[in-house]
């Protein structure tokens, strides 16, 4: 996982509340087991639309969505986070989110962004009127700012989610920061115990 300070980039709008991970990535590209390969997948059902804001060329490149209210609810899949982000999504603002999939999107580098719900439509309705729209999310000290609109706005954050973001730390990271203290362990464990030999 990379260190991530701060986002800068072009919002896309999908103005759509209560979108769930099958709609994210529906269950047909679910049949890889690695982490790639799932970019094609992303809202599928919804690219068949011409309409759909994904297909406009005036978001293309866009790397922060705005949705609506409880994004990412329904089932346990990193899938929709690893779709998101193979289609260069770095950040979601919404009011609310689905719990596993924020603590699946911190975990990969996904920034969940928690925002009121009338920021939220503010930023839903400029980012529709004038594609383009930039934003900046900073980590470090929890802000967006939207300068063409005059807003920045604290977004909360616990205090070791931001310090995984900003240290590049997913759950093996942070297992091998104790990397000398498990050596020791492992080299001192009574031979009784049970061990897996590579």
């Amino acid at each position: 996982m990379q260190k991530i300070q701060k986002i800068e980039g072009k919002a896309i709008p999908l103005d759509r509340a209560n979108v769930d991970t099958d709609q994210i990535i529906p269950a047909v590209w679910l049949r890889r087991v690695e982490r790639t390969g799932f970019a094609e997948g992303l809202f599928s059902s919804w690219k068949q639309d011409p309409d759909f804001v994904m297909n406009k060329p005036e978001y293309e490149g866009g790397s922060i969505l705005i949705a609506g209210p409880n994004f990412g609810i329904g089932s346990s899949r990193e899938h929709a986070v690893w779709a998101l982000m193979e289609n260069g999504i770095q950040a979601v603002i919404s009011p609310k989110f689905g719990d596993i999939f924020r603590n699946n999107a911190t975990k990969t580098g996904l920034v969940p962004v928690v925002v009121p719900d009338e920021i939220n439509d503010l930023l839903m309705r400029a980012a529709t009127d004038e594609p383009g729209l930039e934003m900046s999310i900073d980590i470090e000290n929890r802000m967006l700012s939207v300068p063409e609109l005059g807003i920045e706005i604290e977004f909360p954050m616990d205090d070791f989610t931001q310090y995984r973001l900003l240290e590049g730390l997913d759950d093996i990271g942070i297992t091998m920061r104790h990397a000398d203290d498990i050596t020791t362990y492992e080299a001192t464990r009574p031979a009784w115990m049970p061990s897996i030999h590579l």
